[in-house]
């Protein structure tokens, strides 16, 4: 009778009491419209394949589009005086904050990093930013990583000042908020492959191409953290500022920027992280740097020279991350910095300093990073590649090798979730898309998933759009698994999650690009690499999300079933669990758009599919090619997304 009394109500809240008032009524509907419609669809199109009928060509004028800007971009006014211009202004400052990085040398930069990290975050910080930065002299990298910062701070200044700008626009505009919404969301969706194609046709490779695609992809964060920063401004501090006859430029400066100090920052430290991670990937188009040497490497299957570009990348990610996050955890600080060195006194110290380390080098004839200290990995790793291929790659007794793993994993899981998703009617899976949407959702939500799918077939992609669907739903469920699991454990567990914290910490900074190293290394070349780096990429946002909803469960409905007996697994099954259901839908979400981008740039370690597509437009130059694959990659991701957390968005509509 305890257990009873102690359940229902969970059950009144939990997915029974969605079923009995609201999912039925859909159910009933749901199957008199397929008792309608499946035979009437079934009789005209009982065939698999998407009808030619159905599909739209759009070679032909994508392919003249592709010439007249071939033709046209040396001449035409919009390239030659607008385009150009752009072009040759992001040259100059890129090879302008390289100089001066090259002349402050490795000690001037090393010492300025180390001293912004202290006056931003403080000593540990500084510590780390300053053996990050040897770390990368030490593994011969230093002139790549001078070249990816230069890139990155132009990147990232460009993308914050035009973030800020339609933040403020949104911010101060329900109009504007209202048309920059959608916009944002499909921008967040958009894996960050799709950017390079159009962008590089219309700059050419190099550069140039490179800082516009990571600034198109960098901006939107910024923009809607702007946005909600200045709408979220307390309503009582605002009417006060108003009550004083302040203007409307005074009450922007002076109220409703400082009190969206917090959320500035967050959006600062977002578009550093995205910059980051798009950087690395715009080496495809021309970018310099790290990235370049990774992609370089990964053509080659050289993962020694990969990882020794790569482990410079998590560096720098690690370190700005640290340092701005920690920028956001002071803001609020209110206690008083009773040290000497503070305020404009301490930066002035601090520039001093770093002028004196940079002048000593030069000098010193220094500013190079000395050969003497770089320590060569790429030997020894590439034969611990060989010894892994060697021993556990293959034919390893009893469990067999990775390369076995990776080969029954495609037999297995791929292959019969590819085949069964392209041998179903088209319109059936349309059906079943609908059906999941509008369950958990609304009909708008439904009517844009099935749209955005059918998309797809429009496009004349049906095939590999299913194929890259098959790779992410493989994907989803393995980490859904590990993440709900991992997170379940380290919920119940401080001592887990501390250890685990670190770890998720680090796995979380790494830019995509960088996960196709130890797959490669380990399972080869295939689409279960892909969906492996994949995996490993989306992991840690699962497990934090789970972790933290489960935490986050109401203590008094925690300590009533410990009262009336219930067991530790019948708190987490009847307790937990169902009221951390938003968290956890919001994991499953997130699990999605995350794999979905890896999965596509797995089209790189043969992933195949709409990678592959997206990949061969690229390295063509083929816009038709390229840019539909593009899209049905962005429309596959909409379907997703809507799919998965239809139910968050409306609760927080509510809200």
């Amino acid at each position: 009778m305890a257990t009873a009394t102690a359940s229902s109500p969970v059950r009144d809240t939990g997915i029974g009491a969605l079923l009995r008032h609201r999912a039925v009524g859909k159910l009933l509907l749901l199957a008199v419209a397929a008792a309608i419609l499946v035979p009437i669809v079934n009789a005209k199109w009982a065939s698999g394949a998407w009808p030619d009928a159905l599909t739209v060509d759009l070679t032909e004028p994508l392919g003249k589009t592709t010439d007249w800007i071939i033709d046209n971009r040396d001449s035409h006014p919009l390239f030659v005086y607008v385009l150009g211009n752009i072009s040759n202004g992001i040259v100059l400052s890129i090879r302008g904050v390289y100089l001066v990085l090259l002349a402050a040398g490795w000690a001037g930069v090393t010492v300025g990093a180390a001293l912004i990290a202290w006056r931003v975050a403080g000593v540990r910080l500084a510590v780390l930013a300053a053996a990050s930065f040897g770390l990368c002299g030490m593994l011969g990298m230093w002139v790549p990583t001078m070249q990816t910062l230069a890139l990155m701070i132009v990147a990232v200044l460009v993308s914050v000042v035009l973030g800020m700008l339609l933040g403020l626009a949104g911010g101060l505009s329900d109009r504007v908020y209202r048309i920059l919404r959608p916009v944002l969301d499909t921008m967040q969706v958009l894996p960050a492959f799709s950017y390079l194609l159009p962008v590089a046709l219309v700059f050419g490779i190099g550069v140039p191409a490179a800082v516009i695609a990571t600034v198109v992809y960098a901006a939107p964060p910024m923009a809607r953290l702007t946005a909600l920063g200045l709408r979220g401004a307390d309503g009582g501090v605002m009417e006060a500022v108003t009550s004083l006859g302040t203007t409307a430029r005074q009450r922007l400066l002076s109220a409703r920027l400082p009190l969206a100090r917090k959320e500035l920052l967050l959006g600062l430290n977002q578009t550093i992280m995205m910059a980051l991670g798009m950087a690395v990937i715009a080496s495809m188009i021309g970018g310099a740097g790290l990235g370049d040497r990774v992609y370089q490497a990964l053509g080659s299957v050289d993962v020694g020279a990969a990882l020794a570009a790569g482990i410079p990348i998590v560096l720098l990610a690690v370190v700005l991350d640290r340092v701005t996050g920690a920028a956001g955890e002071r803001l609020g600080d209110n206690t008083e910095d009773s040290s000497p060195l503070r305020g404009r006194r301490g930066w002035a110290v601090a520039g001093a300093v770093t002028v004196v380390a940079a002048l000593a080098a030069r000098f010193a004839d220094r500013l190079e990073w000395p050969e003497s200290w770089i320590v060569n990995i790429v030997g020894p790793v590439n034969t611990a590649k060989d010894w892994m291929v060697d021993h556990i790659y293959t034919d390893v007794p009893v469990v067999g090798g990775t390369a076995d793993w990776a080969a029954h994993f495609t037999t297995w899981v791929l292959d019969p979730i590819r085949d069964g998703l392209q041998g179903m009617p088209w319109w059936s899976i349309l059906l079943v898309i609908a059906a999941l949407a509008w369950l958990i959702g609304t009909w708008q939500t439904a009517l844009t998933a099935v749209l955005a799918m059918a998309a797809t077939g429009v496009l004349g992609v049906w095939k590999p759009s299913l194929d890259t669907l098959a790779q992410v739903l493989a994907a989803v469920v393995v980490t859904v698994v590990l993440g709900f699991a991992i997170g379940v454990a380290a919920a119940r567990s401080t001592r887990l999650e501390q250890v685990l914290r670190p770890v998720l910490d680090v796995f979380q900074t790494m830019p995509q690009f960088v996960y196709l190293i130890p797959v490669v290394a380990l399972f080869g070349i295939g689409r279960a690499p892909a969906v492996a780096a994949a995996v490993v990429y989306a992991l840690p946002a699962v497990i934090r999300i789970t972790t933290q909803g489960l935490r986050q469960v109401n203590g008094a409905a925690m300590e009533s079933s410990r009262s009336l007996g219930a067991t530790s697994w019948q708190q987490l099954r009847q307790v937990q669990l169902p009221l951390a259901r938003p968290a956890l839908l919001l994991a499953v979400n997130q699990a999605v758009v995350l794999i979905l981008a890896v999965v596509v740039i797995g089209g790189l370690v043969g992933g195949g599919a709409l990678g592959y597509e997206a990949v061969f437009g690229l390295a063509q130059g083929d816009l038709a090619t390229g840019l539909v694959a593009g899209v049905a990659i962005v429309c596959l991701g909409l379907m997703l997304d809507r799919v998965t957390q239809p139910t968050e968005r409306r609760a927080k509509k509510g809200a």
